[in-house]
């Protein structure tokens, strides 16, 4: 998809005038012209963005192969991201970090499990558990939804009573979606529209202003074209921020044409960007650093680490 080139590099033009090449998801020029940066209403007293980054570590405890959060024990993964976190002050002193930890509290399945919808709650023991080691590091916790087959407007009032805690938030994850396909999870990447989305926002708008909380983060997986469909008809409100979230892992090239082809030319509110510590490397690349994240534009507030 195209030749890494260092940002800013200088090029001669016919004239002779000198004008900067970026890499994809860099150029100030190409945000603006899709729209950023992105107006919104804003938000309610004790809003995280964007006046801090995020930084999240992502997984299950039940699982070494879903993410950091499981892939080690509780206290090596919570140093592990307290080095993250000092990394990302460091790299960008001027914006705090709030550390995080985001559980995938529904997880896809490929067989249909005792409920026939692809997907496994996970119990309370291990949301609490999760819950408890975020307020032990002072970060927040992401409770992530991946559906499978079924419907998100059944499963998230489950969630009610993590919710409506001041420093838990959402993740939707469109990948997982796959109520309308009927496809297994796994075989075939699923979707979400704007009218998902929306009920997302809403049921946390609903919730923070039933329970009088600071707004709500909704973090949306994004990796492909059709991941989010209709996503100039999602709606803001000062009660939710919403990060579209770059989700796809390979070589450093390759994150930022996803990110310019599926994030900064669908502007939505706030963006993410995930890092994962295995896929990103297993072909002989190098994970990315603060530094380079830095240099997209908008700059991505939420960080993810896989």
């Amino acid at each position: 998809m195209g030749t890494e080139l260092a940002p800013f590099q200088a090029i001669s033009t016919a004239h002779g005038r000198v004008k900067a090449k970026y890499n994809a998801g860099e150029d100030p020029a190409f945000a603006a012209s899709k729209g950023w940066p992105k107006k919104y209403p804003v938000p309610l007293p004790g809003a995280i963005l964007p006046q801090k980054r995020i930084v999240a570590y992502y997984g299950n405890p039940l699982s070494k192969k879903m993410g950091v959060l499981g892939e080690f024990p509780k206290d090596e993964m919570l140093r592990r991201l307290k080095v993250e976190v000092a990394r990302w002050e460091k790299a960008d002193p001027a914006t705090p970090v709030q550390p995080a930890l985001h559980l995938i509290a529904v997880v896809a399945q490929d067989t249909p499990g005792k409920s026939g919808k692809y997907r496994m709650v996970m119990p309370d023991a291990v949301v609490n558990r999760v819950y408890e080691w975020a307020k032990e590091a002072g970060a927040v916790l992401f409770l992530d939804i991946q559906t499978g087959h079924d419907d998100l407007r059944a499963l998230l009032p489950r969630f009610e009573g993590m919710l409506k805690q001041p420093d838990v938030f959402l993740g939707i994850d469109p990948e997982f979606n796959l109520i309308g396909s009927k496809a297994l999870p796994g075989e075939k990447i699923g979707t979400y529209d704007a009218a998902d989305i929306n009920y997302a926002s809403g049921y946390l708008k609903g919730l923070v202003q039933k329970y009088h909380l600071p707004p709500k983060v909704l973090t949306v997986h994004r990796f492909t074209r059709n991941g989010v469909t209709n996503a100039d008809k999602i709606i803001l409100r000062p009660e939710v921020q919403i990060v579209m979230h770059m989700d796809g892992w390979g070589a450093p090239w390759l994150k930022r044409d996803t990110y310019k082809d599926y994030i900064v030319s669908e502007p939505v509110q706030f963006t993410g960007f995930k890092l994962f510590y295995h896929n990103d490397t297993k072909k002989g690349n190098q994970m990315m650093s603060p530094q380079d994240l830095l240099k997209l534009n908008p700059r991505p507030l939420y960080i993810q680490y896989q």
